[in-house]
């Protein structure tokens, strides 16, 4: 992204380079919309480029998950990790089995755990990962 900051411009790049992740895109813009006139204001951010590198993950991660039903029916779903930043400690994770959780999601919460958990009585960066499609019934069973 070459020239002045815009939110236009600026969720266009998102948009083009995380295409149908629509939950990361609405994350990336509540903070972005923010950010930008401070990036405006003070033109070094915008030549560091902390826009861009606050909204790309340090790493994203796929694995599979394979689990077996009350049936003992194997089934094979995949799972995610997504890490932002770990410029002040290690990065945050956690698990969710919910059949709605896909990369875009967690990429939305881990994102926004990199805004809420920037504090200095709570050191930590942020990461979330989950393995997706586990039915209710089997997720119930793994409190």
């Amino acid at each position: 992204m070459a020239g002045r900051v815009t939110l236009s411009k600026f969720m266009d790049w998102i948009i083009s380079r995380n295409p149908g992740e629509t939950e990361f895109h609405q994350a990336v813009y509540e903070v972005a919309r923010n950010v930008i006139p401070f990036v405006r204001e003070y033109p070094v951010y915008a030549k560091i480029k902390v826009l861009e590198r606050m909204a790309e993950p340090g790493r994203v991660i796929s694995f599979r998950v394979v689990w077996a039903d009350d049936n003992n029916e194997l089934h094979v779903n995949r799972g995610y990790r997504v890490q932002f930043n770990n410029s002040i400690g290690p990065y945050k994770g956690g698990i969710r089995f919910h059949p709605s959780v896909n990369q875009s999601v967690l990429k939305f919460l881990g994102f926004e755990q990199t805004f809420r958990t920037r504090s200095p009585a709570f050191p930590w960066a942020a990461a979330r990962e989950a393995p997706t499609s586990i039915p209710r019934a089997a997720a119930s069973t793994r409190s």
